[in-house]
């Protein structure tokens, strides 16, 4: 039985940011949460961009049929085309660049785009599950074996990010095809929210709070309360009965 989703988006500049560079978009289709960098002004520039581009996939993506692997996979190629072509007009953004985490939906499935440490999660039957890995220096030492997951929380080094869509050539995002279960929660964030918040608390949150609206400001309350030390961009979705979805779109951050 083909379902609908029912979803909410959110961005927060944080508690020691001016600006956020942070963008998130949501619609009925399309799920998108991208964590800019560069100075001036070009973590903005660079996440905003690539969302203007990702979005593109509503209106032309088919109802039926599509290979949304395949739609994803080359939205993002395509986001990492615009990326440079603006680093090509304006030399001081080379080297901006944006995390991406997305998904597409068709009522039966999600496709996951990843690059970066902004994640996906999914709560189902209770349990919350991690669906993406963090493209970090942290995280490539973890998998080697030469440091554990409550060190790589507070390794000096743990924002370094080795994998982004940027201006500095192509990168291959880890890609996935994922069934959907009726009452599936889906979390998108950037790092602001789970530098501050563990996965305990995001349970919490997840299974307390049921209006998907009220859980994401729940959660960027929680990570501003933590003193997010970054901007911070929450998107949940649940899969609901049809006739039961949104049609709301969301704009968010530095794309809104």
């Amino acid at each position: 039985m083909k379902h609908n989703i029912r979803y909410a988006a959110g961005s927060d500049v944080g508690r020691r940011r001016e600006q956020n560079e942070d963008s998130g978009y949501a619609s009925g289709r399309l799920l998108v949460v991208a964590d800019g960098m560069g100075g001036h002004a070009a973590g903005e520039l660079a996440s905003s961009a690539a969302i203007a581009v990702m979005r593109e996939l509503d209106a032309t993506l088919p109802e039926t049929g599509a290979d949304l692997e395949a739609a994803l996979e080359g939205a993002v190629h395509e986001a990492a085309r615009r990326l440079v072509e603006l680093a090509d007009i304006d030399p001081a953004r080379r080297g901006m660049g944006t995390t991406v985490t997305a998904m597409l939906w068709d009522g039966y499935r999600f496709a996951l785009a990843h690059l970066g440490d902004s994640r996906g999660y999914l709560l189902r039957d209770g349990a919350l599950y991690q669906m993406t890995k963090d493209h970090t220096l942290v995280q490539s030492m973890v998998d080697e074996g030469r440091i554990t997951e409550d060190q790589a929380a507070v390794h000096p080094r743990r924002s370094m990010v080795l994998r982004v869509l940027g201006s500095e050539g192509r990168a291959e995002p880890d890609m996935a095809l994922r069934e959907a279960e009726p009452d599936d929660r889906y979390l998108l964030c950037s790092d602001g929210l789970t530098t501050v918040l563990g996965p305990e608390v995001l349970h919490e949150v997840l299974t307390t709070v049921a209006d998907p609206g009220a859980a994401v400001q729940r959660l960027i309350d929680l990570a501003n309360e933590g003193g997010s030390p970054d901007n911070v961009t929450v998107i949940v979705a649940d899969v609901v009965a049809p006739g039961a979805g949104e049609v709301s779109v969301y704009r968010v951050g530095a794309g809104s």
